[in-house]
């Protein structure tokens, strides 16, 4: 068994579409949904986000940032032994779209199945991963938030289509002897699931319920910002780590005055959280690896940044992850 998982690759995949803020007002004006560019990004911070045409998959995203992840690496899908796909959007019921990423890429050795903790699913992903390699049941592992929300919008709805986007994210995570993930810490209140859901299901072959994301956007701000700065000195305590020694903040990206609050909380600079969501809005699972990799790519984070990752969402679910590159 290894005493430490590490991260040696990132990846991202965007759709080929960049919708701006101006974009998207006139599409809704043009089904009576009243709304500005300014107001947008003034309530969220999100002045763009991409969004899949028909012919584009989350399989499709999802295996491009896995490569980008490889090649990183300098692994090949013959070297994956595990993939594990964070999503609440497969492309189908099942089979699950991590063995689609398995097909497509050829990692034919590779365990391979999905994880549904919608906004939070990365972090959760990421820690089971961390835990099956911990444990000596795998080597390695592709860690993948892969989304495609546009699908889950209703269009008349200004107070949740303003605010999502599709998009892939992957890191390529590999037993180490030296320190990679330092620790983990997930939750979930089941109690909170009617602040975020979606409802809908087939059953006879028809859609029953509603098929639209819905949300409580008040109370999910309020509960995003409480649970993610408890987590995070949650988290600090049980590694005896000190808040002064964290180099970076990756929050899941989900609005900006969020963003903002958990980084007052934790009495963190603005230089030290990484924001993504202007360019890509809200990707669920797919915002933190995003934001990672975009980071990465920028030269902001580098090898041996300590480095906080969180996650929250719909469920209601939440947790963090601390990662020395």
């Amino acid at each position: 068994m290894s005493p430490y998982s590490a991260i040696l690759g990132t990846g991202a995949s965007l759709p080929r579409r960049a919708v701006s803020n101006q974009e998207l007002t006139l599409f809704l004006a043009e089904k009576g949904v009243e709304t500005s560019a300014e107001w947008i990004e003034t309530r969220t911070g999100i002045r763009q986000r991409y969004l899949c045409d028909p012919d584009e998959t989350n399989c499709e995203m999802a295996s491009k940032a896995a490569l980008q992840a490889l090649q990183a690496a300098g692994a090949t899908p013959l070297d994956v032994e595990l993939i594990i796909l964070a999503t609440s959007t497969p492309d189908q019921v099942f089979p699950s779209t991590a063995c689609a990423v398995q097909a497509e890429l050829g990692a034919h050795k590779a365990i391979a199945f999905d994880i549904q903790a919608v906004c939070s699913g990365f972090v959760y992903a990421l820690t089971v991963a961390d835990s099956m390699i911990r444990a000596g049941q795998v080597n390695n592992a592709l860690v993948i938030g892969s989304e495609v929300f546009s699908r889950l919008m209703d269009w008349n709805d200004r107070t949740t289509c303003v605010l999502f986007g599709d998009g892939a994210g992957a890191v390529y995570l590999k037993a180490s002897s030296e320190p990679g993930i330092l620790g983990c810490k997930l939750h979930s209140d089941g109690n909170m699931g009617s602040i975020l859901n979606t409802t809908g299901r087939i059953e006879g072959g028809r859609i029953v319920g509603d098929p639209f994301l819905r949300m409580d956007g008040q109370a999910v701000f309020r509960q995003a910002v409480s649970v993610l700065g408890n987590s995070a000195l949650e988290l600090f305590e049980s590694l005896n780590f000190k808040l002064e020694d964290l180099d970076f903040l990756v929050p899941h990206q989900a609005n900006v005055r969020i963003l903002n609050s958990v980084a007052k909380k934790l009495k963190l600079p603005e230089d030290r959280v990484i924001v993504t969501v202007g360019m890509h809005g809200n990707t669920s699972a797919a915002s933190v690896p995003l934001a990672l990799n975009h980071a990465i790519v920028q030269k902001q984070i580098k090898k041996g940044h300590n480095v906080l990752l969180q996650g929250v969402g719909g469920g209601f679910t939440w947790g963090s992850v601390l990662v020395r590159m």
